[in-house]
């Protein structure tokens, strides 16, 4: 109950902001965007494997926000709306790279983004090594996912968004995007099973 009334806080606060944005307060914007910026790094980190891509995202997902905010209905929450900017500009960027050919996956990933954590605060140097190739692993299991595959698991799995906020976030049906996380998991589960076997 207390997360609900929080979470009806925060709309609240963002459809406030959003109305002095459109009003002539362009201050007003930086309320989004530190609402919002860390979790969409987060989605833009995961999707295109290194930390410049996803920082052109970020700021890309914000600049077009802002340039279209009075196309913001407020049918959906500000959220739903700018994730999807989100979405769309990492689907540009994969495809982009795809077309070029130079899709890589940054091999200093920044240890706060990543997805698994194995090693503890004291690790010694077998312990790191170790979760550096656990990384390694799940970052190139998640590049074998299809793009829509890829957000539907990380907006599910890593950001916490219920199912009918990812249905809204990639336009489809909730059953579809349910389907969509369910092939995404046996996906990774099945290549992760030898290093879930050795663990």
């Amino acid at each position: 109950m207390a997360n609900s009334g929080l979470n009806e806080r925060m709309e609240e606060m963002e459809a406030a902001a959003v109305a002095q944005v459109l009003a002539g307060d362009r201050d007003a914007f930086r309320v989004l965007v530190d609402a919002h910026s860390r979790s969409i790094f987060n989605l833009a980190y995961r999707m295109t494997g290194n930390q410049q891509d996803a920082d052109e995202v970020v700021q890309e997902t914000f600049l077009r926000a802002y340039k279209n905010l009075d196309r913001f209905e407020g049918k959906s929450k500000f959220s739903t709306w700018v994730y999807r900017i989100a979405v769309n500009r990492c689907l540009d960027m994969l495809e982009k790279k795809k077309i070029n050919g130079d899709y890589t996956i940054s091999d200093d990933p920044d240890p706060e983004e990543n997805t698994v954590q194995v090693a503890s605060t004291d690790a010694g140097p077998e312990r790191q090594l170790l979760s550096r190739e656990t990384n390694e692993k799940i970052a190139t299991a998640m590049k074998l996912l299809t793009p829509t595959e890829r957000i539907a698991f990380t907006l599910r799995h890593m950001e916490g968004q219920s199912i009918e906020e990812i249905s809204k976030t990639l336009k489809v049906k909730e059953n579809a995007a349910k389907n969509t996380i369910f092939r995404a998991v046996k996906k990774l589960r099945y290549n992760l099973e030898p290093l879930v076997a050795t663990r």
